[in-house]
C-alpha cells in the first residue's frame, strides 16, 4: 500500500469514548495514525434541536479536541462536515461561499469545522450531503429509512417534495477520503475546506419512486407534498455544493443512486423470494 496507509484501513476497529479527553489522546499517541477520518457526530437536526448541549459536547468540543491531538503526532485529520452549513438560497455552493446555517445542527457542524481549523491547520474539511449505504438497520439513514413505506404499498405515504437533495453513497465518501489522503502524502499544500456529493438531484419524493422502481416496486401509494416542512428544525431548501476543486484534483467516485440503493437495500426486502433472485 502507498505511502504507508495502512492505517488509513482499520484492521482492527476500536470503540472510542471521543467525548473523553485522555481516552482520545491515548489511542491517537499509541496508534500513531497517518490520517484520522473524523465522522462522529450528532447529525440528526431535530435531536440536536432538543438535545443542543450534548450535540455541541460532540459536533464542537470532541472535534477541537481530536484535532489538536491529531497536529500532535502528524496525523492528516479529515473532519466530515455538512452542506448544512448554508441557507440553501444560492446553491451551488463553493467552498469560498459564506456559511449561513439554518438550523442548530448546521451551527453546530460548523463551530465544529472551526474549532478543527483553529486547533490544526493542516486538516481537512470535507462537506457532504445526505448519505446511504449499507446498513444494520434502516433508520441509520435519512434515505433507507424510507424503505419499508416503498414497500408497504397497501398504505399510502406522505413524501416530501420540496426539498432539493443529493443523495451519496457512503462508499463514494471514504473512495474521496482516500484520494484526499493520498494526495496530501504527496503535496502538503493539500487543506482546508473541500465538498463531495452526489450529483443526481432528488427530493425524498423522488428518491421513494426510484427505490421502487430500482426493486420494480409500485411507487402510486407514494405523495409528494410539495408544502415546506412546518414541524421540526428548519432545512435548506438547496444546499447543492458545488464540488469542482476535488474534481480538479483528479478527486472523485460517484455511485448512480439506483445502482447504490439497489445493493444498499436488498437484505431488507419483505419478499424473501424476489430477494434470492434479485441479483442472480
Amino acid at each position: 500500500m502507498p505511502f504507508c496507509l495502512r492505517e488509513f484501513i482499520a484492521r482492527v476497529m476500536v470503540r472510542l469514548q471521543s467525548l473523553d479527553d485522555i481516552c482520545c489522546l491515548k489511542l491517537v499517541f499509541n496508534f500513531q495514525p497517518h490520517v484520522i477520518v473524523h465522522c462522529a457526530a450528532e447529525r440528526r437536526p431535530d435531536i440536536v434541536e432538543s438535545q443542543p448541549d450534548a450535540a455541541s459536547q460532540l459536533n464542537v468540543a470532541a472535534s477541537g479536541n481530536l484535532a489538536k491531538e491529531a497536529a500532535g503526532v502528524g496525523a492528516f485529520l479529515i473532519y466530515i462536515s455538512t452542506d448544512y452549513v448554508f441557507d440553501g438560497t444560492s446553491p451551488p455552493y463553493k467552498e469560498t461561499d459564506i456559511p449561513n446555517p439554518l438550523n442548530l445542527y448546521g451551527k453546530t457542524k460548523l463551530e465544529g469545522e472551526k474549532a478543527v481549523l483553529e486547533n490544526n491547520e493542516d486538516a481537512a474539511v470535507l462537506r457532504i450531503p445526505v448519505l446511504y449505504g449499507e446498513v444494520e438497520r434502516l433508520e441509520e439513514s435519512a434515505v433507507t429509512v424510507m424503505f419499508d413505506k416503498v414497500q408497504f404499498s397497501n398504505k399510502s405515504a406522505n413524501m416530501d417534495h420540496w426539498q432539493q437533495r443529493f443523495p451519496t453513497n457512503v462508499k463514494d465518501v471514504a473512495s474521496v477520503c482516500r484520494q484526499l489522503a493520498e494526495k496530501r502524502m504527496l503535496d502538503p499544500s493539500v487543506k482546508g475546506t473541500f465538498h463531495w456529493s452526489g450529483n443526481e438531484q432528488m427530493t425524498k419524493y423522488e428518491m421513494a419512486c426510484a427505490i421502487a422502481d430500482a426493486f420494480n416496486l409500485p411507487s402510486s401509494h407514494l405523495r409528494p407534498i410539495t408544502d415546506c416542512p412546518v414541524v421540526g428544525a428548519l432545512r435548506p431548501r438547496n444546499a447543492q455544493l458545488d464540488c469542482s476543486k476535488l474534481e480538479m484534483l483528479g478527486i472523485g467516485q460517484r455511485t448512480p443512486f439506483r445502482v447504490g440503493i439497489k445493493e444498499s437495500l436488498w437484505p431488507f426486502l419483505v419478499d424473501k423470494r424476489w430477494r434470492q433472485t434479485v441479483f442472480h
